[in-house]
């Protein structure tokens, strides 16, 4: 590598972390991350931040090497042209290369009634308020959680869990990304909870009230606190920035996870897809793309031609509650089998999972750190007003 090569990662969650800390192991490379939040956040354990038993939250000191600069800050628009990010603050980043890892949220239902009055928890500000919502709600009022993927299934058994009379809205069926023999022990761990569970084509909601859900059957159910998690969106950077994407809004890239629009924007997580080999949307997919996306970046810089990504899937692992958990395992390509694991060895492989995850990223951010330590980077810019490092991680609650 010749001179020192700036690397824009637009960012902070699997797939970003995981990209940075990689290209931030390299000499003469420099990376910046920008991000709107100043700590990192466990997507995969909001269903818990909801509920209390864990907050989600890391700082960014501990799953980002040290000689990784962070922006805190909201990209507004992507200059390809100019090779410049603006940002909400009022500032821009220049960039040689750029990683697209803007992750996604909750979905935009199209229902009446649903931007107004139903709760997500796709991301930490949507969860926090739920959490506050549920605070201010007495144990016995009903509970409505529209979806019944993963994110709904978690967050029904949570709440059941905790006493919360809560009616599960699956639309046609309980955990569609299941095998049918993996739905078995869901069902019995909802029956067992009492939640109470909707399934059918026509257990659709067409409405969300202030203190109800409409069903497409006619049916007006009570709903203190209505919870939807079905389905996700990814923010509309790309679109806004004139780069090509999917209809979903989704940046399209080639096999090698680049921008078919510009060689110098590389992406990886939920807010791309390669065209022609589209990929679940999972914390599981990011953090395989995060490194995959800056083997790209390196192999151009050294002149190189960059290898094809292959993605390799293990399964689907689910919390229901504490104490149990149901792991569904996959052939490579995702598609699902019969093998399952149920009950409290479920659970303990969820929370394997999640724990391997976390310390896949701690470890990237040592190895990223320690490139620094050993004086291998180049002397660092002070920080702008918008740019700021970490506070300590914060305190996790035992699950």
């Amino acid at each position: 590598m010749n001179g020192n090569v700036e690397v824009v990662v637009v960012g902070g969650g699997y797939g970003g972390v995981t990209a940075a800390n990689s290209l931030a192991r390299h000499e003469d490379v420099s990376v910046t991350l920008v991000n709107p939040r100043p700590n990192f956040v466990e997507r995969i354990r909001l269903h818990q931040l909801v509920t209390g038993s864990d907050d989600a939250v890391e700082g960014f000191g501990e799953v980002l090497g040290g000689n990784v600069r962070l922006v805190v800050d909201t990209a507004t628009r992507i200059d390809a042209a100019e090779r410049r990010v603006s940002l909400a603050g009022g500032g821009t980043v220049s960039y040689d290369y750029l990683v697209y890892a803007v992750g996604s949220g909750a979905s935009d239902p199209g229902v009446p009634g649903a931007a107004e009055f139903a709760h997500s928890v796709s991301d930490l500000e949507g969860a926090e308020r739920l959490r506050s919502a549920l605070a201010a709600t007495p144990a016995s009022a009903p509970v409505t959680v529209v979806g019944a993927g993963p994110t709904g299934l978690e967050t029904a058994v949570e709440l059941a869990e905790q006493g919360r009379r809560v009616t599960l809205v699956c639309g046609d069926v309980i955990g569609p990304s299941l095998h049918a023999r993996g739905r078995r022990p869901v069902a019995r761990r909802l029956t067992k909870l009492g939640v109470t569970v909707l399934e059918g084509p026509r257990a659709r909601v067409t409405e969300v009230t202030r203190d109800g859900v409409q069903l497409d059957d006619g049916r007006d159910l009570p709903s203190a606190v209505t919870i939807w998690t079905a389905g996700f969106r990814v923010p509309d950077l790309a679109a806004r920035s004139g780069l090509r994407t999917d209809t979903e809004g989704r940046l399209l890239t080639d096999v090698t996870l680049t921008s078919v629009d510009d060689v110098r924007i590389v992406a990886a997580g939920d807010a791309a897809v390669m065209t022609g080999r589209p990929f679940r949307m999972s914390c599981q997919a990011a953090v395989q793309l995060g490194p995959a996306a800056a083997a790209t970046i390196l192999r151009r810089i050294a002149g190189k031609t960059p290898a094809p990504v292959r993605m390799w899937f293990a399964g689907q692992c689910l919390s229901l509650g504490r104490n149990e958990g149901v792991t569904q395992f996959s052939y490579l390509n995702d598609r699902v089998n019969a093998l399952h694991i149920s009950g409290r060895p479920g659970a303990g492989v969820k929370e394997i999972a999640c724990q391997f995850t976390l310390n896949k990223l701690v470890s990237g951010a040592r190895k990223a750190s320690s490139r620094a330590s050993h004086g291998d980077s180049t002397d660092r810019p002070e920080s702008s007003q918008s740019e700021h490092r970490t506070t300590p991680s914060s305190t996790r609650r035992a699950a």
